[in-house]
This record gives structure tokens, sequence and C-alpha cells, in this order.
């Protein structure tokens, strides 16, 4: 039995085999790839993406839901001003604490300028706006 496999690992080893050295090239062009392969890898990742473009969204809206958009933000910049000058009259903002539904605004003067401490009391957020002075 010895002789037997020694004679098959004899054959094995005489034998004559080729061998070649395994070569790594990249696909994506970026990488030293070849940029024919640039065409493909987008379009394959444009399939794969979910997220859809703003842009594109916007431009799918039609003339009367633009109207809208445009009527509604006209309507509440008036209403805005309207409050800002029943609340802080003619001369701008004053001192002071003033309420607004469930906002709560705070006034007051500081060394950078004017400081708006504005509070939503239903959810807790809160925001700071500084007017410079001139």
């Amino acid at each position: 039995m010895k002789y037997f496999y020694f004679l098959i690992a004899s054959i094995f080893s005489s034998v004559p085999t080729n061998a070649q050295a395994f070569v790594y090239k990249p696909v994506n062009p970026a990488f030293g790839g070849d940029t024919f392969n640039y065409q493909w890898l987008m379009s394959s990742a444009e399939n794969q993406n979910k997220f859809k473009d703003k842009v594109s969204q916007l431009e799918q809206k039609t003339d009367l839901q633009k109207f809208k958009e445009s009527l509604n933000s006209q309507l509440l910049s008036q209403i805005s001003s309207l409050l800002y000058r029943q609340q802080f009259g003619t001369d701008g903002l004053s001192e002071g604490s003033y309420t607004f539904g469930s906002y709560s605004v705070d006034i007051f003067p500081t060394a950078d300028g004017l400081s708006l401490n504005i509070l939503d009391t239903n959810t807790g957020e809160q925001t700071q706006i500084i007017i410079p002075k001139k």
C-alpha cells in the first residue's frame, strides 16, 4: 500500500503545471477602472436610489397648487404683520414678555443687541434670536 501512495505522489509531482498571477482590476473608473463602466455604474446607482429629489417634486406641482401656496403665504404674511402692529405698535419691538397662543416671547436688550427668546410651551422647544445693534 505504501508503494501505491508513493507511485501516485510521484506521478502528480512530475506532471508539469502552469500558474498565473492574480491581478485585481477595479470596475469603478474613480479607482482606476475602465472609463466605459461609468455610465453603467451611474444607471445602476440611480435604479437603486430610494430617495427622490426635492426639485423634481417641486416641478410636479400644478399651477393651481402653486397659486394656492402663494395665496396662503401672502395671507399669513399679512396676518403676521397685523399681529406685529397690534402687539408692538409702529415703533417696533419693545422690552417685555408676550404670549401668542402656545408661544411665549421674551424681549430684552443684551450687549450684542436686542434678544428674543421664543418658547413653545406645548413642546418645550426654545429659540433665541439676536437682532444686532446698528
